[in-house]
């Protein structure tokens, strides 16, 4: 059986995912392989995309995406300053204006009960979120009203 990448052409981006884990081959991978399994039982009805080189899981937009470093699996969700996160999973990037992240070291626990209502408050955010309808312009109405 050949050998599958996450970058070979024609193969799905969950099969991409996959590869990814496997190619991984160390806690890193099964990290990965569990944060999405907890997405998944989160929101059933998410889509997983590959962009950037990176998995990513969407829902009416994108939630987060994982990242995978030398020492951290790294979760960054798309509109995180915008999510509530009262268990106080976002550890990275919480200066930012919109995303917020999450970084898993080797040996940590997630919170399973937290990250997937993490999760389904992101899928909420994009639910709830107006469609995207095109550049906003200023309208000229008359000065009669």
């Amino acid at each position: 059986m050949p050998i599958v990448t996450p970058e070979d052409p024609g193969i799905s981006p969950s099969a991409r995912i996959d590869a990814h884990i496997a190619e991984l081959g160390d806690w890193r991978g099964a990290m990965l392989a569990r944060v999405r399994a907890l997405i998944r039982e989160a929101d059933p009805d998410g889509v997983e995309a590959w962009k950037w080189g990176i998995p990513v899981w969407e829902h009416g937009g994108i939630l987060c995406t994982g990242e995978t470093y030398k020492k951290v699996v790294k979760l960054t969700f798309a509109k995180g300053a915008s999510l509530a996160d009262p268990s106080g999973l976002f550890n990275s990037s919480v200066d930012g204006k919109v995303r917020r992240a999450i970084d898993i070291r080797e040996g940590a626990e997630v919170d399973e009960a937290a990250f997937k209502a993490l999760i389904r408050a992101a899928v909420a955010l994009n639910r709830a979120a107006p469609a995207d309808s095109g550049p906003v312009r200023s309208r000229k109405t008359s000065g009669s009203a």
